[in-house]
């Protein structure tokens, strides 16, 4: 009996090492990521079609951020808005560093110009391939002249032109434009500056 209870506190003491494991690290933030409008643009259609089945892309638009200033056709944010006629409903979704998020959902009627949708078959050309048309038009003089200017990006319908357009906007935001260049989303070719 003595030999059993010498056997089990051996082997209880031998399971209470001091050798206890590290605690775990931290997981490292992520590093800031950027995207081309269209690789934003899929991430964000998954996440719609969670919302309703026939969620159809009416804008996508980027955001300048610290990290990103569109310089390269890519943006660390960048904002899908969609529309649902069963729902009458359109609902923005959000990609940044990695994640979408749900912006809030709103109202949605077809017959309303600003919110038209689109097939996304005719997202043909990216927002890098954009920029490069946009450069050739007065990006590249404009950005020699103030090498800081950040970019931003829209794609949406241009129901007068009956395409969908991209608009390579030089500037931080709407209120200061110093360019806009709109470029056929379908071909890549240059359509028009925009003033």
């Amino acid at each position: 009996m003595k030999k059993l209870v010498v056997a089990i506190l051996a082997l209880t003491m031998a399971g209470c090492s001091s050798n206890q494991p590290a605690p775990a690290e931290k997981p490292k933030p992520k590093a800031p990521e950027a995207l081309t409008g269209r690789a934003a643009f899929q991430k964000c259609f998954i996440a719609a079609r969670g919302w309703v089945r026939d969620a159809q892309l009416y804008r996508l638009e980027s955001e300048v951020t610290p990290e990103f200033n569109g310089r390269d056709g890519k943006a660390g944010t960048w904002r899908a808005s969609f529309g649902s006629s069963l729902q009458h409903g359109a609902k923005p979704f959000i990609w940044s560093n990695g994640e979408v998020s749900p912006g809030t959902e709103d109202t949605y009627s077809s017959t309303n110009t600003s919110t038209q949708v689109f097939d996304i078959a005719f997202l043909k050309v990216d927002s890098d391939q954009a920029l490069k048309a946009a450069q050739e038009h007065g990006g590249d003089k404009l950005l020699e002249k103030a090498p800081d200017t950040p970019i931003f990006y829209v794609v949406d319908w241009d129901r007068s032109t009956n395409m969908l357009v991209w608009h390579v906007v030089y500037g931080p935001d709407r209120d200061n434009v110093k360019l806009r260049v709109a470029v056929n989303a379908s071909t890549g070719d240059f359509v028009r500056v925009e003033k």
